[in-house]
């Protein structure tokens, strides 16, 4: 097949979708087909692929795209790319991997257009089951996919520290509750609760870190709470499995949450907000605090560092959670839902 994937983002971009992209590709490749991938990412110039990348299309490109493919993956919801398919017709199927919604919550125009395409597409998919029940009920669900090659246990790395945030750092990712964490397990120490100095890494870079910066000098967490900025690579793998759990705060509802396996991929213990599509990637392999509740985050936070027993059931849960989300076996399945819908 000749398969033409839409992603509004791509590499060197490390979020969901541009992985998700990436993984697809290679594994359809792979098995034989040509790929072709059409994204807004400007040239980096510094690697290449086994597939076309068109970067930065002006419409006669993504005309002569949509006419090249048989079959069109759209890798969430992209008008920009996807509009010749108002006029060309190929049978295309659209992944969801976040809410079709404005950020007040509302829908807007475009949100519509988008609701609409969904229901002329040869086939949806949602990265997970909340994105199912509230964007899209007769999708099919697979879940996202993580680089089992890239993270993964390091023998020779001692966990000698505890608490590891990573994420952009913007409000919706609820990096301060984990810094106010910190300090309420120190407050919890001092009464004699807990006799494990918390400390904290936060990984990332964002509009938020002065802010965050500001808050750990007041409350007086310098040298308990470190600010790396942003990691990638080994580099990342490497400061993850020196971490024993990774702090999940999002204070909004996640549609999914790549970053809980890519944590437990590297031996860390996600505990996470509840709710969304969060919990699905959490699964058993780690625990759930109520969201936007500072209180429940440190009863949870001392709950599973005073309960070896819980830590190791989450640990021991792990590898077949992980399992289920290996990129092949992900890759494979979408590569099924396209040739079902060549072949229909």
């Amino acid at each position: 097949m000749k398969i033409l994937i839409l992603s509004h983002n791509f590499f060197p971009f490390i979020g969901g979708i541009e992985v998700n992209t990436e993984l697809f590709a290679e594994h359809f490749v792979g098995r034989g087909h040509q790929v072709k991938i059409l994204t807004w990412t400007p040239d980096p110039a510094v690697r290449s692929f086994a597939y076309e990348v068109i970067r930065n299309p002006g419409p006669t490109k993504i005309i002569q795209a949509h006419l090249w493919s048989d079959i069109i993956l759209e890798n969430n919801p992209c008008l920009r790319l996807a509009w010749p398919g108002f006029f060309i017709k190929r049978p295309f199927v659209i992944s969801i991997n976040t809410w079709i919604r404005r950020e007040n919550g509302k829908i807007g125009v475009q949100d519509k257009i988008k609701m609409w395409r969904l229901h002329r597409s040869s086939k949806t998919v949602s990265a997970s089951n909340a994105l199912k029940l509230q964007t899209a009920p007769s999708s099919e669900v697979i879940k996202n996919p993580y680089r089992q090659d890239l993270f993964r246990v390091l023998p020779d790395i001692q966990k000698k520290k505890q608490f590891v945030f990573l994420g952009r750092l913007v409000s919706d990712k609820g990096a301060d509750l984990a810094i106010k964490a910190v300090a309420r397990l120190i407050d919890r120490k001092i009464l004699g609760k807990s006799d494990i100095p918390p400390c904290l890494t936060i990984i990332g870079n964002g509009p938020e870190r002065e802010a965050l910066e500001g808050l750990v000098q007041e409350l007086g967490l310098e040298n308990l709470v470190e600010f790396k900025g942003a990691m990638r690579g080994e580099e990342l793998v490497i400061c993850l499995n020196e971490h024993r759990y990774i702090l999940i705060p999002s204070v909004w509802e996640e549609p999914f949450g790549m970053v809980a396996l890519e944590g437990m991929a590297c031996g860390c213990v996600p505990i996470a907000s509840r709710g969304g599509g969060l919990s699905e990637a959490v699964g058993p392999g780690g625990i759930l605090f109520r969201r936007g509740d500072l209180e429940d985050l440190v009863d949870t936070l001392l709950k599973i560092l005073e309960d070896p027993v819980l830590e190791a059931r989450c640990r021991n849960a792990a590898p077949a959670h992980l399992e289920e989300h290996r990129s092949q076996l992900i890759a494979e399945k979408y590569l099924r839902v396209l040739t079902g819908a060549v072949s229909a």
